[in-house]
Parts: C-alpha cells; structure tokens; sequence
C-alpha cells in the first residue's frame, strides 16, 4: 500500500508543478501529517520537521533559514521576502501564508491585512478626547454679552464672625454625630501612626470624619438598614455636600458669603443629620437654622448691610 499512496502523492505534485498546464488552479492541498519522500531521502511534512526548522519551545529561526524557507515561522523570524512564493502551492505568497498558519500558535500574533494587531494599543496618556470629537456652535453674541454682565449680589446680612461662629457649631456637631454614629454599629476605624487613636469626637476633623464614612459607604462596611430609607447610594453626596462647611468655619481668609450660602451649608449638615439617623443632631441643627434665618430677616434693609 506505501509505494501505491506514494505514486499517488507524486501524481498530484506533479499537477501542482509550475509546468503543469493547469496553472495555481490545480494545486491540491497538502493535510498535516501527509508525508513526502524527499530528493535527499528525508521525510519531509508538517508534524515531523526538516532540519531546517527549529526545535518545539526555540526561541527564533535556526541558523540555516533561507528565503525559500522563511515562511514557515511567521511574521517574528525576521526573515519574510514579500515577493517569495509558496513552496507547495503556485501563486501564494509567504505573507498570506502566514496568516494563515501563525494564528493559532501561541505567543505569535496574526497579520490582518497587513495591520499589526500589537500596533493598535492606544497609548496610556491619551483620553476620549484625543479620539474623534465635535465642538458646539457658539452662542450668539447677545447671550454672551448677558452672561458676562456683572454678577448680581445677593443679600449678606451676617457679619464674618456671626458666619464663622453658626458654621463652627454646626461643624463640631456633626463630627460628635459621625463619632455616635460609628460607635454605635461598632465600624473599624484604621490606625495610623501619624494620629492618635480616636476617643472623643475632636480627635478628628470633619473632613476626616467623611473620608472615613465615605470609605465604609464604598466597601459596603454601612448596611442599607441603618440608614434613612435605605439611602446608601445618596450618602456619599449628602457627606460632599457637607465638606464646604468645614472650609467655610476653618479658613476665615475666604470671601463673606452671602446669605442664602450660609443657610445652604447650615442645611447640607442637616441632611447629614438626617440619613444618619440622628435625631438629636437634626433638632439642634435645625435650630441653628431657624435662628440664622431670624437674624437674617431682622437686618433686612438695615444700614450698613447689603440685604
């Protein structure tokens, strides 16, 4: 049967030459592991290897890599004529060859259509907006002259020391509220070597008092049930909106602020206050409001202030 399947095996190579009449139209494929009894007398074929290809697990092409036998080690040898054509089949070129036979090994990447797949990692220091985009007409001339008018000045009828002290108190006590709050379901307080550990509440600022529920609130340390109407995703932006206060009462140096922001700061603890579930700190915030608000509309059209 071996001389019958190799006479055979011939016959169709002998079709697929370059001087067969049929042309690269003729060309039988030739399966792995079909074998062929070379010139020299070596079995040359796909799952046993000539000498010329390198050992399962080598790094790059042996020694003795010519171009005619180059395309057998895909776009990473180094070695890649364009214009070489397919040993066993007229009319392939290498590089199509390639494609064809490097996309499943491992730690090759395949050729598509010329395109190097590594080429398309976008560098790390690009964004969005490196990519394509559009701009927005810009607004007609009388709206942009509008909104570059003055701004108008709200009323400020609190001196920078009545601001100071209601976003003082109002600060102090949403920090003992946090202190409770924490104590009370007994949530993990980290230790740092720069700070002592926590026994009252002034041991930490406000700030750090939000960063830490902000931190417990993310690693899903703070149960739903424990908050107002189970509000865990709102609590990380009632706790931001509440940051400005510390600021405000901390660094006298900032700009008086009018009215209606005292009472929009005085009014984000008392949301705090709230989703926490306090109601002893909700009464005496509340209370500090109501009294702002009081001062606030006593001194409307008073001399000497801007209400």
């Amino acid at each position: 049967m071996a001389p019958i399947l190799r006479e055979g095996l011939a016959t169709a190579i002998q079709r697929a030459s370059p001087s067969s009449t049929a042309g690269p139209a003729a060309c039988l494929p030739i399966q792995r592991g079909d074998a062929l009894e070379g010139p020299v007398g070596k079995r040359v074929g796909f799952e046993r290897q000539s000498d010329d290809v390198p050992a399962s697990g080598s790094l790059g092409p042996p020694r003795n890599v010519t171009p005619e036998t180059a395309w057998r080690y895909g776009p990473t040898s180094g070695v890649q004529p364009a214009s070489a054509q397919d040993p066993f089949c007229p009319g392939t070129t290498v590089r199509s060859q390639v494609r064809e036979d490097t996309g499943g090994r491992s730690g090759r990447v395949p050729v598509v259509s010329g395109f190097d797949a590594r080429s398309s990692r976008r560098p790390s220091s690009r964004d969005e907006f490196d990519g394509p985009h559009q701009f927005l007409h810009p607004p007609p001339a009388g709206v942009v002259a509008a909104q570059e008018r003055d701004l108008p000045h709200f009323p400020t009828n609190l001196l920078v020391q009545e601001q100071d002290a209601f976003l003082s108190r109002v600060n102090d006590r949403l920090s003992q509220c946090a202190f409770d709050f924490i104590a009370k379901y007994q949530f993990p307080i980290p230790l740092e070597q720069d700070k002592r550990p926590v026994q009252v509440p002034s041991d930490r600022e406000w700030t750090e008092w939000v960063y830490l529920l902000k931190r417990l609130a993310t690693k899903r340390r703070i149960p739903a049930r424990v908050l107002y109407q189970g509000q865990i995703k709102q609590l990380v932006t009632v706790l931001e909106n509440s940051l400005e206060m510390r600021h405000a009462a901390k660094h006298q140096s900032r700009p008086v602020k009018d009215d209606r922001n005292v009472l929009q700061l005085i009014s984000a603890g008392l949301q705090v206050a709230k989703i926490l579930k306090d109601a002893a700190c909700m009464e005496y915030i509340n209370s500090l409001y109501l009294q702002t608000e009081r001062i606030i509309e006593a001194r409307k059209g008073t001399p000497g202030f801007l209400g």
